[in-house]
């Protein structure tokens, strides 16, 4: 449950993602962003400063809801001989770590393309830690986490969220409340979360 102290993120309807108490933040850059007390976040693509909002959604007509979710949202089970991988594709945002990590267990290449027995367990428990919006887990579903600040901002992508309370529901089957991907493109139709719409579409954030 969260409290005054614990770091939260409010919607605005059609706006930005109004985020209070935020303990540590970083840019697409990867270095340091200065975590001011409330901070608005854009979630439109269309602000000039981003990753804060400046006020262009009003002329870009941006709708907070709305849309059709890419992915179907079920939980497709991949089963090894000691660990069983759990995925959702409504809550992939396609960060691709999971090939960066391991790419022998994780390749879009082969069938199925999440095959446990290729690597070992230790291989599979750092891509679920590393997955950033928990589409990936252990059966159960058993989540893992890596250290990362509570917002990270992915470049061409959507914002990394970890420990972060935040009034929406649910985004899909399986989803983990302590760690999920927020929408900065506008593009996706699950939001306020990400859904993989922005890599679909080849949204950048300096277009």
């Amino acid at each position: 449950m969260s409290d005054d102290t614990h770091p939260k993120i409010e919607l605005r309807e059609n706006g930005p993602l109004v985020v209070k108490g935020l303990r540590s933040m970083k840019g697409r850059d990867g270095r340091e962003v200065e975590a001011k007390p409330v901070m608005a976040l854009c979630r439109c693509g269309h602000s000039k400063n981003k990753p804060f909002c400046d006020g262009s959604h009003e002329a870009a007509g941006f709708q907070s809801s709305g849309g059709k979710p890419a992915g179907p949202d079920k939980l497709i089970a991949y089963e090894g001989a000691d660990v069983t991988v759990t995925y959702n594709p409504r809550l992939c945002s396609h960060a691709a770590e999971c090939g960066r990590i391991a790419g022998h267990i994780f390749n879009p290449k082969q069938k199925p393309w999440v095959q446990p027995d290729k690597g070992s367990r230790a291989e599979v428990d750092a891509v679920i830690a590393a997955c950033p919006s928990g589409a990936l887990a252990i059966q159960g579903p058993e989540h893992h986490f890596a250290e990362r600040a509570d917002v990270e901002v992915e470049p061409n992508g959507p914002y990394w969220v970890m420990g972060v309370d935040i009034d929406a529901g649910s985004p899909g089957e399986g989803a983990c409340a302590e760690k999920y991907v927020l929408c900065r493109c506008g593009l996706s139709g699950n939001k306020p979360y990400c859904d993989g719409t922005h890599s679909d579409e080849g949204w950048t954030e300096d277009g």
